[in-house]
């Protein structure tokens, strides 16, 4: 069966742009393969009516309500090749199955590379964050940034306003006269000895020199991957900053190659819940109307 759009992930950003469809009246087929990039945390914040809820839980109702629309399909599976063609695309998951569909829209996420101390694995998005307004306001306590390049002078410098910070530079930047006196404007202690690792309940930094910081969370910048390479098989246009690439869309939330929508972590350099169910459903609209006007 030709569908009218293949979508690749069934979190925030798929599910929303799968709904824009649905209600549309258009055949939709979901592939998820079912790791989503926050699977660790243990609850969502700054997402409108379903703040403090867990993340799985608001992806389940979520698909609940999606598939009561019968114009949809869902299969649990990866999907592995993308191809362009006369009709529009192929996509084959890992059982071998190849579907068709007119337009395909990529939500396939990002991976995120954690810096390489020890103890930050097990605490990832339970006391270690990289994002302040997901998790800041629930933190009480002091609360620390672990510095992974010049760029963490971002994140030190906002998170005063959820409380006492401490800048552990790890040996991977020196701050300048200027940054010096931002930090100290704002509060900010600098602790310039290296970090052996992170232990404790939440996310006690351990020295080298042997002292202990004890915290309420941890935050730091990851530099991230895209979780799938079905974007660069169908030649989509990548864009990439410090924090890693992302692929390049317009208005529509349309990529370089016509007839793939992207969107979501994939799709900007950085993301929330929130966000990803706006880009979601701008995505999913404009994979619509590309139906109706490019194709009268």
């Amino acid at each position: 069966m030709l569908q009218d759009a293949i979508i690749i992930g069934g979190s925030y950003a798929g599910l929303s742009a799968a709904l824009q469809l649905a209600r549309a009246r258009r055949r939709v087929l979901v592939i998820d393969a079912s790791r989503p990039r926050n699977r660790t945390a243990e609850t969502s914040h700054g997402f409108l009516g379903r703040d403090g809820r867990s993340p799985g839980a608001i992806a389940r109702e979520a698909r609940e309500q999606l598939m009561a629309y019968p114009s949809v399909e869902w299969i649990d599976g990866r999907a592995i090749l993308a191809e362009k063609n006369a009709n529009g695309f192929s996509i084959t998951d890992d059982s071998g199955e190849t579907y068709h569909a007119r337009r395909l829209i990529l939500a396939t996420g990002v991976v995120d590379e954690l810096p390489d101390v020890p103890g930050i694995p097990p605490r990832w998005g339970r006391s270690v964050f990289h994002c302040p307004y997901c998790h800041g306001y629930e933190l009480d306590g002091r609360i620390g940034v672990l510095a992974v390049s010049p760029e963490s002078m971002h994140q030190a410098l906002m998170l005063p306003d959820w409380g006492d910070t401490t800048l552990f530079l790890n040996k991977t930047f020196e701050p300048d006269e200027r940054q010096e006196d931002q930090l100290r404007q704002r509060g900010v202690t600098i602790e310039r000895e290296p970090v052996r690792e992170i232990t404790g309940e939440r996310a006690d930094v351990v020295l080298c020199d042997g002292r202990v910081i004890a915290l309420a969370g941890l935050f730091t910048l990851t530099r991230t991957r895209m979780a799938s390479t079905l974007a660069e098989q169908l030649g989509c246009a990548i864009e990439d900053d410090a924090l890693g690439p992302y692929l390049r869309t317009d208005a529509s939330k349309e990529t370089t190659v016509p007839g793939v929508f992207a969107c979501g972590d994939v799709a900007r350099s950085s993301g929330s819940v929130a966000l990803a169910a706006g880009e979601g459903a701008l995505a999913g609209v404009g994979a619509h109307q590309s139906l109706v006007f490019d194709n009268p």
